[in-house]
């Protein structure tokens, strides 16, 4: 009886164990651009889109546009998916994945619209 405890207690071991390092693995940090430069791992990146700046290249099936973030630093992203259905709306991009020289490759795009999250105005100027 004392065997069976032993070995469940090592499976439970070993699975807090795998779980643990995946959910590290998985956490990808938020860095401007400069630090996701120099890192060269999978990083996210965020900050607003520059008008004008996206297109589709149908020859590579890839969504292309740019990023400025906080400290000013423009990038290009490209993003092997279609274009969300609410990026011309979008205040703030979060892109997920790496660099290539100077390009970021994206593997996921969020697109941020606060206007979602604002509060409506009625008549007489009071807020909800």
């Amino acid at each position: 009886m004392k065997a069976k405890y032993i070995v469940g207690v090592g499976i439970i071991l070993l699975f807090l164990g795998f779980a643990g390092m995946n959910l590290q693995k998985s956490m990808t940090p938020y860095v401007s651009v400069a630090e996701a430069r120099d890192k060269g791992t999978a990083v996210q990146i965020k900050g607003s889109r520059v008008s004008g700046s996206d297109m589709f290249d149908i020859e590579h099936k890839t969504f292309n546009f740019k990023i400025l973030d906080e400290a000013g630093s423009e990038v290009q992203v490209i993003y092997n998916g279609v274009k969300p259905s609410n990026f011309d709306e979008a205040m703030e991009i979060v892109a997920k994945g790496r660099f290539n020289g100077d390009v970021f490759h994206a593997s996921e795009i969020l697109v941020k619209c606060p206007s979602k999250y604002e509060a409506e105005t009625f008549e007489g100027g009071a807020r909800s």
